[in-house]
């Protein structure tokens, strides 16, 4: 009988890590909030919120810009074309025009993305990790090679504001 007991305890055991193995597996949505890591100097640049339209697309709005030290942000969008042209960087839109690559979730392109600092205006494309926790935004001008990649963290501190 006591074999019987230990043979039950085993099967429920293993039944509760595959379903906890299952749910870690699953990756959390791109949508969020995200912290975006500046390439050059490594310091948080904003936070980001990524949201998906009813068409698909996936855009991100600057929610917040993070001071560094001996830098003073930019307040306005430098040099950037219309509708960006002196448009205040806070509550601007820079990323839109993302659409999933495939049905992981994970993989997103055919985007662009606009840096405030200097105007331009680059192709983009996003990787979301496997756990959903950092995303690879890469930035590029004709082809991917041609380009810059950031990392933008998800800040789950950001969404509880």
């Amino acid at each position: 009988m006591n074999g019987m007991f230990n043979n039950i305890r085993l099967l429920c055991g293993a039944a509760l890590l595959g379903f906890s193995t299952l749910a870690a597996a699953a990756p959390l949505p791109i949508e969020g909030n995200w912290r975006a890591i500046d390439d050059k100097t490594g310091f948080a640049k904003a936070i980001v919120k990524i949201e998906r339209l009813k068409d698909g697309q996936v855009i991100g709005t600057i929610m917040r810009i993070i001071p560094r030290p001996d830098y003073t942000p930019k307040e306005v969008c430098q040099n950037c074309p219309r509708p960006f042209t002196n448009q205040k960087i806070l509550g601007m839109t820079p990323l839109w025009g993302l659409r999933p690559e495939d049905d992981s979730g994970l993989r997103y392109a055919g985007g662009f993305i606009l840096d405030p600092l200097s105007g331009r205006i680059y192709r983009s494309k996003a990787k979301l990790s496997n756990d959903g926790r950092r995303l690879t935004m890469r930035g590029y001008v004709g082809v991917s090679v041609l380009g810059r990649t950031q990392t933008w963290i998800r800040d789950l501190d950001e969404a509880q504001k």
